[in-house]
């Protein structure tokens, strides 16, 4: 009897919660919003893919526009070592990619001594860590590039993490320099994490690490046109758009 009346009420258990409607959890707050560097927090003018068709062409390799445009958000490194590899004969082409990208890194360095934040960008990142946001940035530029910028405009302050593309094996649209954020702020959840960008390859790449949210901006490199097709969550003007948004939370 015992027995009959246990096995009653497992039944009347499993009734109740096939008919009880089922609680939904809602996602962990956001705590990383990880920035993209040139066209989402600097101002993109064009001169990165001139100084590396420019500097590639010094050596005798070439590359149109359209063919550099695809990486826009790369690792500058791994943009002249893949068109090398194609186009240079036999013999130490690495040497020779060496060579391009300190000329490339040379050039790049002098003309963002003067490269302007994008409009209400330092207002957005002050507001954002004021409401107690963690924030990193990733970026297809070498710390010889990035660090001097962001000393020259006062920003460190303000990051626990400026993750460049030789921190980590392999640049956008692998995920690992989002990763290495999340590292850096331990932050342990994807779900807690937003990354932002104005390139596919910035989208690509949060969509490869499975974070919470990706937004694109259109403040950079690439028109909406070509930002929709991507994974994404969310497309904004620019970066001065983010507090509204995390305000809404999203």
């Amino acid at each position: 009897m015992k027995t009959i009346a246990a096995a009653g009420a497992l039944q009347s258990t499993a009734a109740k919660a096939a008919t009880s409607p089922k609680r939904v959890q809602n996602p962990p707050a956001i705590r990383l919003v990880v920035l993209d560097v040139g066209g989402t927090i600097i101002e993109d003018r064009g001169d990165v893919p001139e100084t590396l068709r420019s500097a590639m062409a010094k050596q005798g390799i070439t590359a149109t526009p359209a063919e550099i445009s695809q990486w826009r958000g790369a690792s500058k490194r791994e943009i002249i070592r893949h068109f090398v590899e194609r186009q240079a004969p036999g013999g130490d082409r690495e040497k020779l990619a060496t060579a391009i990208y300190q000329d490339f890194s040379a050039r790049l360095s002098e003309i963002y001594r003067t490269v302007p934040p994008i409009a209400g960008a330092e207002d957005a990142i002050r507001n954002l860590r004021q409401s107690g946001y963690l924030l990193a940035t990733t970026t297809g530029f070498d710390r010889g590039i990035t660090i001097p910028i962001f000393h020259r405009l006062g920003w460190e302050k303000y990051f626990v993490a400026i993750v460049c593309s030789d921190d980590v094996a392999q640049g956008r649209p692998a995920p690992f320099m989002l990763f290495h954020a999340m590292e850096s702020a331990r932050v342990n959840s994807v779900a807690e994490v937003m990354a932002v960008g104005d390139t596919p390859l910035d989208l690509q790449a949060g969509s490869n690490a499975g974070l919470r949210a990706v937004v694109g901006v259109l403040s950079g490199a690439s028109r909406a046109e070509l930002l929709q097709p991507e994974p994404h969550t969310h497309i904004l003007p620019s970066v001065a758009d983010l507090p509204a948004l995390l305000r809404s939370k999203v």
